[in-house]
């Protein structure tokens, strides 16, 4: 395992070894393509609804405005663990340098952030769409959108920079074993040999503010929403507001549920299959979910998607 020295003759890595998703040769090839099929499937998906918007002028709305960078943050979420989870599962080469390591974490802890606040701002753009309907384009106008979503992406970089920064301030000794297919917060810390009380502090203040603050949000738009429902006189008008809310309030209890999930693990060495389980939920499967979320309850995405397939092939054909 390559190593440097500093001036007091200890020893730092520069190199981490990653045991991966399964020690258990027989179902890497297995867990190589479906992991493959499933990043292919996000990335087709997520690129479908960023086109798909671009291309339809009846979704150039502030909802498919974040719903965009929603995809986005999805095919940059993914992009930063998946090839290197693929590539550790079919070649002899399970190593990761010190900087690539931390680059995959600031990477990944960005989007988690990040993404966590835009379904926050998703659920403050369906308030105004349920409870002020008429009021909608004039409350969600252009300039507001673009700087709740800049604040998402500010904060997310920021909490990101602040972990990292932590990070990089501990000392890294042998034999440098990662028990993960990546550079997930806990996985890192079990490589120091210094006192990481700083960094688990750190973690635990942007973790408490990001999922306390965004999901406060979420809960006082929803609360609204629904006396605003309750409110209504016509079942049109309640069933309208449902489906306008079912997609996002499914991607939310699944992206949180998750959160919950890999922060309520023990810590303890019999933890570590639940750990790369979430992170693979996080990494792999949400960014597959949420495309598919979003468009299989909606008539624009999916009529838009239909003249375009209708289209390659009348242009095919011909």
């Amino acid at each position: 395992m390559p190593m440097m020295f500093d001036d007091r003759n200890q020893t730092f890595l520069t190199t981490f070894f990653l045991l991966g998703f399964s020690e258990d040769t027989m179902f890497q090839v297995p867990l190589f393509f479906l992991f493959l099929t499933i990043y292919f499937i996000a990335l087709m998906g997520n690129l479908g609804i960023i086109v798909v918007r671009k291309i339809n002028p009846k979704l150039q709305t502030p909802m498919y405005f974040f719903l965009s960078h929603l995809s986005f943050l999805d095919i940059c979420y993914s992009s930063v663990f998946t090839p290197k989870l693929l590539e550790i599962l079919i070649t002899e080469d399970k190593t990761i340098s010190f900087r690539g390591c931390m680059a995959q974490f600031f990477f990944g802890c960005a989007c988690v952030i990040t993404e966590m606040f835009m379904l926050a701002v998703m659920a403050y753009d369906r308030f105004v769409a349920v409870c002020n309907p008429l009021l909608y384009t004039m409350a969600m106008s252009q300039k507001l959108c673009m700087f709740l979503v800049a604040g998402t992406y500010m904060w997310g970089g920021l909490g990101s920079f602040t972990l990292t920064y932590t990070l990089l301030k501990l000392s890294y000794c042998g034999p440098g074993i990662i028990n993960h297919f990546g550079c997930e917060f806990s996985a890192i810390l079990s490589v120091s040999c210094s006192d990481p009380s700083l960094s688990q502090l750190a973690c635990f203040i942007v973790s408490v503010l990001s999922e306390a603050f965004s999901l406060l949000i979420i809960l006082a738009s929803y609360v609204f929403i629904v006396v605003t429902i309750i409110k209504m006189p016509s079942k049109g008008g309640l069933r309208k507001a449902f489906s306008t809310c079912a997609s996002h309030l499914t991607a939310i209890s699944i992206f949180h549920g998750v959160v919950l999930l890999l922060y309520c693990i023990p810590n303890s060495k019999n933890s570590w299959l639940l750990v790369k389980v979430a992170t693979v939920l996080f990494t792999v499967v949400i960014p597959m979910l949420n495309p598919l979320i979003y468009s299989l309850r909606n008539k624009d995405v999916k009529e838009t998607i239909r003249k375009l397939i209708n289209s390659k092939l009348y242009s095919h054909s011909t």
